[in-house]
């Protein structure tokens, strides 16, 4: 059981609970990754928006399996046995919780038409969240597009990822960016998810081959 900091685990100790460790910051400590990929691990983290931050963090970096959560407001440390025990026997799937926190997955067989149809164009794509047309524009007028169209849910594009492709992918709340290739030296903003086109191409291939 993964929680926030050391006041949860001795919480969590006095109800018998033992195999607890605690994230203590919000960069998700190395030991925590390697635990996660051994064994099954539940993260139970406070209702509060702190709580909903290292959720995203820990979701987005560890092999988390279940999630348990204090009620709305409440912290972890400050819960009696009993309500420890609850909050613990209502988690919920790490699936389920990814699904209300970052929207549905984007998988490469779900794109790979477009990013066959896109190649050799320079031209975007705007997809809503049911990976629907929302715009298709050239590239070099992806900038302005995204100014003026609300809920897009990913961008496909035949050009380069840039950083500052990803900052106005973040800035309109968009969890996907998929492109050609990477410009050299980029930081993928927390929430976005990269994808390349070439390696959506080949991944479709191999699965459609898989289906024969």
């Amino acid at each position: 059981i993964i929680v926030e900091g050391r006041a949860d685990v001795a919480n969590l100790l006095k109800c018998g609970i033992t195999n607890v460790i605690a994230m203590e910051g919000l960069k998700v400590p190395e030991t925590i990754i390697k635990l996660c990929e051994e064994k099954e691990a539940t993260a139970f983290l406070d209702g509060d928006h702190m709580g909903d931050v290292l959720l995203r963090e820990l979701l987005s970096t560890a092999r988390i399996k279940y999630v348990a959560r204090a009620p709305r407001g409440r912290e972890v440390e400050e819960l009696t046995p009993k309500e420890i025990l609850e909050a613990l026997a209502n988690r919920m799937t790490a699936e389920e919780v990814r699904k209300e926190l970052f929207g549905p997955e984007v998988k490469p067989e779900m794109i790979a038409d477009l990013a066959r149809e896109l190649e050799g164009t320079f031209e975007a794509v705007l997809l809503d969240e049911g990976l629907n047309q929302v715009a298709r524009v050239p590239v070099h007028e992806l900038f302005s597009k995204l100014e003026e169209v609300e809920g897009v849910y990913a961008v496909v594009f035949d050009g380069i990822i840039t950083q500052r492709v990803l900052d106005a992918a973040k800035k309109k709340g968009i969890r996907y960016v998929v492109g050609e290739r990477m410009s050299g030296g980029v930081k993928v903003p927390r929430g976005i998810k990269v994808m390349l086109l070439p390696e959506v191409r080949e991944k479709a291939a191999g699965s459609a081959e898989e289906g024969h």
